[in-house]
């Protein structure tokens, strides 16, 4: 994901996070979609994701040092929310802020560690990004939620954060740069933003100012910096902020409703 990444440390604990998503991943080839009237929505999703309710407690288990598994079935519920909804067959941002939950768990019990903060976004949350894609074009389903042109993207969100702020002070790539489709194609193995980029131009089409206006605004902005500042101040606005995103947010021992002591 990034040139450099051979050198970060890779614990044993994110080690086994890349076996659980490789886990899903197989999930998805033994449960291929079924045919149906519906062009959208693939109902052999919901065979997949029972699969994964049945089994989300025994993965979570694996990933866990002994000492903390009695958190499993309060972590596995972020993992169960992290993948899409079932009746819906739907995912957004709101599962993808389940992930986020799902991993900051995993920190607040020991199990992730500051030294696996490079390899928590670049290792562990690419290869999730890789199963949700799959996901989605597996089992065609709807984006939860979308905005449509007015979003910054169907479905994600916060690896244009992190991948916005991989550019911060490189040399050459600018954000003028993104709606290249020749620079895109070039450099995405190494860049989380541009790997965003290239898929969205794989599932739609038409001219990129049309279809994903706002990141074509973004483009016009100068620096990396702030379109990485900008975009935080967005996801706070537009997914934290907004009550059908967070209305689905579970909260427990680990991450509790109760406000943050100043």
């Amino acid at each position: 994901m990034v040139p450099d990444m051979g050198k970060w440390k890779r614990s044993q604990t994110v080690k086994k996070l890349l076996d659980l998503l490789e886990t899903l991943d197989r999930w998805i080839d033994e449960t291929p979609p079924v045919d149906q009237p519906s062009r959208f929505g693939n109902k052999a999703y919901r065979t997949w994701y029972a699969k994964l309710d049945q089994e989300a407690e025994a993965l979570v288990s694996t990933v866990l040092p002994a000492d903390v598994h009695p958190a499993a079935p309060e972590i596995a519920v972020y993992l169960k929310e992290a993948v899409g909804n079932s009746t819906r067959i739907d995912y957004g941002t709101g599962h993808e802020a389940a992930f986020a939950a799902f991993l900051c768990c995993l920190c607040k019990v020991g199990a992730l560690r500051v030294d696996d903060q490079m390899a928590i976004i670049f290792r562990v949350f690419n290869r999730y990004l890789e199963v949700m894609r799959k996901l989605q074009k597996t089992y065609r389903m709807e984006p939860a939620g979308s905005q449509g042109v007015w979003g910054l993207d169907d479905f994600q969100f916060l690896p244009f954060i992190w991948g916005s702020s991989q550019f911060v002070d490189h040399p050459t790539l600018e954000p003028r740069h993104f709606v290249d489709e020749k620079v895109v194609n070039e450099h995405y193995p190494d860049y989380m933003f541009f790997e965003c980029i290239k898929f969205i131009n794989e599932m739609k089409t038409g001219p990129f100012a049309e279809h994903s206006n706002q990141l074509w605004n973004i483009s016009a902005v100068p620096t990396w910096s702030k379109v990485n500042q900008g975009l935080i101040r967005m996801y706070k606005a537009e997914c934290l902020e907004k009550f059908p995103v967070i209305q689905h947010f579970k909260f427990g021992s680990l991450l509790s409703i109760q406000p943050v002591k100043p």
